[in-house]
C-alpha cells in the first residue's frame, strides 16, 4: 500500500463516484484535458490516419501492434443476449475445486482469509484496486461482498455483439471464466463501466489505462472478437502513449483461438478424466449426464 492509495469506506467511494467525472484519457499524454463521463464518447481520440500511423510504428509483440490485427466491423444487435448464454454463473473450469470468482479473489487480494474449513471460499482480504488506485478492504457478507466485484475486462455483452453470439455454449463459458479476462475491482466502478469498450469507458486511474487496454486487446485477439472503428482508434490512442506495453498472455496458452472444449462420450469418460461429478455449464457437459435434473452429472 502506498500513501496515494488511502483506505476508503464503500460509502465514501460511492459518493466520490456520484460527485465526480472520470479523468481524461490524457494519462497517456495524447488527449486534451476534457473529462468524459462514463457512457459518453471520448474526445481527442486519434483519427483513422493517425491511428494507422501509430499502429504501423509499433514494436513487434506489443499491444499496440496487436491492435492492427483486430478485425474492424460494426456492432451487431444485442438481441438474444442474456448472462446465462455464457454459462450458469461462475464455473470451476480449471477443476481445482473452487469457482472462478473465488479463484480471482484469491489471486488479486492480499492477506486473503478463507472460510473456516475451506481452502476455497475467500471471506476477507485487501484489494489494491487497479481501476481507482484505492485500497479496499473486502469482507464477504450480504451488505459488503459487492464492494469488490469481478469485472469481465471485455464485457460479456460487448463480446456478444462482436462475435460471441456465433460461438457454442462451451466456448462462451470458457470465455466468461478465463482468468485473462477477469479482474477483482471496485464494485461501483464495475457497475459504472457496464458493457463499455475502450471507446466509451476507461478506468479513472490513468496509470492503469495502458495495461487495461492491452488486456482488452489480448482477449479480443485471442478469441477472434472484432472491434468497432471508434474502439480501435481509442485503443490505439491509449497505447500510442505506451508503445512498449506488452500484450498479456493470450488465452489457452497463447493460441490464437481457444481449442475446442473436451467432449465426453459418456460418464465413464468423465470419470476417467477425473472430471466427475461434472456440473452444468462446465466444458464437456451433456444433459444426458444428468439423470435426476439437479445440474450435477456423473455423480
Amino acid at each position: 500500500m502506498t500513501p496515494c492509495s488511502p483506505r476508503t469506506s464503500p460509502a465514501a467511494r460511492r459518493g466520490a463516484l456520484l460527485a465526480g467525472a472520470l479523468l481524461a484519457l490524457s494519462g497517456c499524454g495524447l488527449l486534451p484535458a476534457a473529462e468524459p463521463r462514463a457512457g459518453t464518447a471520448l474526445t481527442g481520440v486519434l483519427d483513422d490516419a493517425a491511428a494507422e500511423e501509430a499502429i504501423a510504428g509499433a514494436p513487434p509483440g506489443s499491444a499496440l501492434a496487436a491492435v492492427g490485427e483486430l478485425q474492424v466491423r460494426g456492432r451487431a444487435p444485442r438481441t438474444g443476449y442474456e448472462r446465462e448464454e455464457f454459462g450458469d454463473g461462475w464455473v470451476d473450469t480449471d477443476r481445482n475445486g473452487c469457482d472462478t470468482r473465488n479463484d480471482v479473489l484469491a489471486r488479486d487480494l492480499t492477506g486473503e482469509r478463507f472460510r473456516r474449513g475451506s481452502d476455497c471460499v475467500v471471506v476477507s482480504g485487501t484489494l489494491d484496486d487497479p481501476y481507482s488506485g484505492r485500497t479496499i478492504e473486502f469482507r464477504r457478507g450480504e451488505d459488503t461482498s459487492d464492494d469488490v466485484q469481478i469485472d469481465h475486462v471485455v464485457a460479456l455483452s460487448d463480446a456478444w455483439q462482436k462475435g460471441a453470439q456465433q460461438w457454442d455454449a462451451d466456448r462462451r463459458t470458457t470465455f466468461a471464466n478465463d482468468p485473462l479476462n477477469l479482474l477483482a475491482v471496485d464494485g461501483p466502478l464495475n457497475q459504472q463501466k457496464g458493457d463499455g469498450d475502450a471507446a466509451t469507458w476507461l478506468p479513472p486511474n490513468t496509470s492503469y489505462r495502458c495495461a487495461y487496454v492491452a488486456r482488452q486487446v489480448a482477449v479480443k485477439t485471442g478469441y477472434g472478437l472484432w472491434v468497432t472503428r471508434a474502439e480501435r482508434n481509442a485503443a490505439a490512442t491509449v497505447l500510442a502513449g505506451c508503445p512498449d506495453e506488452p500484450l498479456p498472455g493470450a488465452p489457452s496458452d497463447g493460441a490464437e483461438t481457444p481449442p475446442p472444449p473436451t467432449a465426453y462420450a459418456d460418464c465413464d469418460a468423465v470419470r476417467a478424466a477425473g472430471a466427475a461429478p461434472i456440473r452444468r455449464g462446465e466444458p464437456g457437459w451433456n444433459d444426458a449426464f444428468d439423470g435426476d435434473g439437479d445440474g450435477l452429472g456423473c455423480e
